[in-house]
């Protein structure tokens, strides 16, 4: 229950007498903002008090938030209709870690100060002009790779949390060439750009009871979109989210529908996903959203018959004989690859017709288990006519790909993911997985210095190493973390100086540690409390220790979606591969966000 002023100003003047002068001080010092809050809990007098020195703290900065007062778009700038202080609202508990705390009066009648310098106030701008900068740069990385959904995803949410920093409106960011770009233009320029880039064409016609599947060619710039989000309209309502990916995407419509002038939008709010950062779905929940008018456009061409295939791309042709790299990994010839192609065409039907009875002897019985847990995850379907390719490396053969669509009751979202298959000697199938994208296969295979077997157990084990959350293999992840592991799940890190050039020392991060069997214990609860869980890969970088033999780190761009949580962030791995049969994690670190002062952990922290 609140209590009145004459109240509060009792507790004061009794805190007064007790405490001296330092709560006089800090209220009547020009040097700091405070706030109170009374109630019956510490806690709720604390929010109170919080709540308080934020609106304190709004009135202070009112001056530099006064380009948020005008209303809708002008060109390509955009701004929004919101005043500073419901703007200042979205500095959470979390953002206001350099507040100080004077309890005033305990419970049951608590009284809480909340204090801060004003000298500090741009510090608790300062971790959102970092994500600012960070979700425009990675938009930026992300365009280059044809990631279109990264690329407008992160711009946009770089182009909402401005609106939410003081000075937005006059905020840059510098290019390769050193210019400064202010933002607030920039970032709508380069989005309606992606628009204008994008061409998506119906390929295929597949029927399926009461409903057909037009499989979708998606090309940006002229290559194959590595990701692509959009609705679709079906003459009463708009779909729900689907996802393209590698240029593969597809829209559902009852048989008798005709997809002729079928309208699409493109994705670029990404509002189910922003609750993988709290900041960010706060300051989406306040200020209004910016339209983008150019994200609509058409599907090209006719609606192909059933059967009937239309690509705009060259197809590979298939040699007679075997490619082969500057080492051990090589492509298999059609004749080589006869009784594979044939064990997975039979995959292929058995999956289309829904009719399993003769799968189990086409597989080990890691290999049975892993389809079926592939089969009833998000009720999986192949979207497309795939086209095999079979690579042979040191005894195993990996089939890629097979593209399926993958939804699920709890999230409206449809995905495409590209199957792979490695098959063992005697052309059983032994494991499934979700495939890498192109670029981040690109990435490990460009690494000519590598030798052939490790390239091929990096991929294999960055694409198993994300289906294991998808279909939840608790045995395999426990295995594949060294029983003296060091996970961090959270941390807090600090930086102290260091000569330019040098690698950082341990001392320098201040680490959040679990054992593994605590974190083993807590992925044993993810997995039975959620109905699905999907990890995508928007960046990976991989990087070789210069000591330890083959040792390996690999940074990566993930964002966690499950039924009950989601997350966004960096995720390092640090991975021993002397023995290629049997990697092995050595440290798993996740950071939220890159550190202002040194980035990301890396292979140099260790």
């Amino acid at each position: 229950m609140k209590r009145s002023a004459f109240a509060i100003i009792t507790f004061l003047f009794i805190a007064f007498a007790a405490k001296g002068q330092s709560i006089e001080e800090i209220q009547t010092s020009k040097d700091y903002i405070w706030g109170t809050g009374n109630a019956s809990t510490l806690k709720k007098a604390d929010n109170e008090a919080l709540a308080a020195l934020i609106s304190q703290i709004s009135t202070n900065v009112s001056s530099k938030f006064e380009q948020l007062t005008e209303g809708g778009t002008n060109g390509d700038q955009a701004t929004v209709d919101e005043t500073f202080k419901s703007v200042i609202n979205t500095y959470s508990r979390a953002t206001l870690n350099n507040t100080r705390r004077i309890v005033i009066q305990n419970e049951p009648e608590a009284v809480v100060m909340r204090y801060i310098k004003v000298a500090e106030i741009q510090r608790i701008f300062d971790g959102r002009k970092t994500k600012i900068l960070d979700f425009a740069q990675e938009a930026t990385r992300a365009e280059k790779k044809a990631q279109v959904a990264d690329a407008l995803r992160y711009y946009y949410w770089a182009l909402v949390l401005l609106q939410s920093y003081p000075d937005g409106n006059f905020l840059t960011l510098k290019d390769e060439d050193g210019k400064d770009l202010l933002l607030s233009t920039w970032i709508p320029k380069q989005m309606n750009d992606i628009f204008s880039n994008l061409k998506v064409s119906m390929e295929s016609t597949h029927l399926d009871g009461d409903l057909k599947t037009i499989n979708l060619r998606v090309l940006y710039k002229g290559q194959p979109a590595r990701n692509y989000d959009y609705t679709y309209f079906d003459g009463r309502d708009w779909s729900n989210i689907f996802s393209a990916k590698d240029g593969t995407g597809i829209v559902e419509l009852p048989v008798l529908a005709n997809a002729r002038n079928l309208q699409l939008r493109t994705e670029y709010m990404f509002e189910g996903e922003a609750n993988i950062d709290n900041e960010l779905a706060e300051v989406m929940g306040t200020v209004n959203p910016i339209s983008m008018r150019n994200c609509a456009l058409k599907l090209e061409g006719e609606e192909p018959k059933p059967g009937e295939e239309k690509t705009e791309d060259v197809q590979l042709a298939n040699a007679d004989s075997a490619a082969t790299t500057n080492s051990g990994m090589r492509f298999l010839s059609a004749m080589e690859s006869a009784a594979y192609e044939d064990a997975m065409k039979k995959v292929e039907s058995a999956i289309r017709t829904r009719n399993y009875d003769g799968i189990q002897s086409l597989c080990t019985e890691s290999g049975y288990d892993m389809f079926n847990r592939l089969i009833k995850y998000g009720q999986a379907k192949i979207v497309s006519e795939p086209q095999f390719k079979f690579l042979e490396c040191n005894g195993e053969v990996t089939c890629r790909s097979l593209p399926m669509s993958f939804k699920f009751k709890s999230n409206q979202r449809t995905f495409v993911e590209d199957v792979v298959f490695t098959l063992n000697k005697e052309g059983k199938i032994d494991c499934l997985s979700f495939g890498l994208n192109k670029p981040a296969v690109d990435d490990i295979m460009n690494q000519t210095s590598w030798n052939d077997t490790v390239r091929n157990v990096l991929i294999n084990f960055l694409e198993s190493y994300k289906t294991a959350y998808a279909l939840k293999r608790y045995e395999y992840i426990n295995s594949i973390f060294s029983d003296d592991a060091l996970i961090i799940t959270g941390s807090v890190l600090k930086h102290t100086a260091a000569n330019e050039g040098q690698p950082m020392s341990k001392q320098a991060v201040k680490y959040t540690r679990q054992t593994k069997s605590e974190y083993m214990k807590k992925l044993q609860h993810i997995f039975r409390s959620s109905e699905f869980i999907n990890l995508r890969f928007a960046d990976n970088q991989v990087r070789k220790s210069g000591v330890g033999g083959e040792i390996y780190g690999i940074q990566i761009k993930q964002d966690y979606f499950s039924s009950s949580y989601g997350d966004t962030g960096y995720l390092f791995l640090m991975v021993d591969l002397n023995n290629p049969k049997e990697p092995v994690i050595h440290v798993r670190t996740w950071q939220p966000e890159k550190d202002p002062n040194f980035g990301l952990i890396d292979l140099s922290h260790f």
